[in-house]
């Protein structure tokens, strides 16, 4: 999966993936773990492998020992000049960093390479999508993780909750555009995960 991240993923952009695995946990540096409240150990694994694979792509531009803390609002807080994104689902954490330029935001989500259940979709897909081009197994699965990403990408730039509803997507093109006037560009992958990166332009 890490190849099909890295051939997705515009210039600029580092990703990295891992499997979860016991113990991560201990991956996360003390300011990291004072930040984040969940006592499921679960949680604390995937953040910590989240966070493994972030320290790592930020060690490959020179950037050592900076903690990632999570902010009240659970977004990663990155250090200055660094934008990035954390995801995982179950059993894969997934990161995506760059440093702030012709980009100037992004987001990532990865989810099981499954059809979305049909109640879940429902609440995810509105008219003004479009998908017609995708996997039609996993379109809605698609349509999800890149609501999720996109979210993640506007967010800190305006600091507004967004709803499903709020954010249309276009598969095909390969644009998401918000109610606040946000537009993003998409990229995917869909083997062995589902894993959508969304970045905002200058």
């Amino acid at each position: 999966m890490a190849r099909a991240l890295a051939a997705i993923a515009p210039k600029g952009i580092r990703t990295g993936c891992r499997l979860i695995r016991d113990a991560d946990e201990a991956h996360l540096l003390p300011e990291e773990a004072r930040s984040i409240p969940a006592r499921q150990p679960a949680m604390r694994r995937a953040s910590g492998a989240a966070r493994w694979i972030a320290h790592r792509l930020l060690a490959d531009i020179g950037i050592s020992n900076v903690a990632i803390p999570r902010a009240p609002s659970a977004a990663p807080v990155w250090p200055d000049g660094i934008i990035g994104s954390l995801a995982h689902d179950d059993d894969m954490a997934v990161a995506a960093v760059a440093q702030i330029g012709h980009i100037v935001s992004l987001g990532i989500d990865v989810e099981p390479a499954l059809p979305l259940p049909d109640d879940i979709f429902a609440l995810v897909a509105t008219a003004a999508d479009r998908m017609d081009t995708a996997d039609q197994l996993l379109a809605g699965r698609i349509l999800f993780a890149a609501k999720e990403a996109v979210y993640k990408a506007v967010y800190p730039l305006d600091h507004q909750v967004l709803g499903y509803e709020d954010i249309a997507v276009d598969l095909e093109a390969g644009r998401a555009t918000t109610t606040t006037g946000r537009s993003a560009s998409l990229v995917y992958c869909i083997a062995p995960r589902v894993v959508v990166l969304a970045f905002v332009g200058e």
